[in-house]
């Protein structure tokens, strides 16, 4: 499966991000998590240093697009194949830096490409 890096992963249950990585752990997908606070979610540790993240396929994304800016150079750094936009997060302008540096964007629900057999 496709290793994938919950960008902007939370501790609280509630939140969408959450439920996405015990989603992609239980598809047996290898499961990455960056957040701003540090901990642990279905025995994924969410990260706040992006230093040790790498060969990653798939970042799915769950911060809004006014605080995407400042993660720009990061996350195409980190040279995805594919950036998954969920629901909120969507940003053309994000868009075009992405393709123009041959990444794959892909507006849509990671929850729903999972449940869907789609991911």
């Amino acid at each position: 499966m496709k290793k994938t890096l919950v960008f902007g992963a939370s501790l609280k249950p509630n939140r969408y991000s959450n439920l996405a990585i015990h989603r992609l752990v239980d598809s047996g997908v290898e499961t990455l998590a960056y957040g701003l606070r540090e901990g642990e979610v279905s025995g994924v540790t969410i990260s706040n240093n992006l230093d040790k993240i790498s060969d990653i396929h798939t970042i799915t994304l769950y911060i809004n697009p006014k605080r995407q800016e400042e993660y720009y150079n990061n996350i195409i750094s980190l040279a995805p194949k594919r950036v998954i936009f969920n629901p909120g997060t969507e940003n053309p302008e994000f868009y075009k830096l992405l393709e123009n540096n041959d990444i794959e964007v892909d507006v849509a629900c990671t929850l729903v490409l999972l449940g869907t057999g789609q991911y």
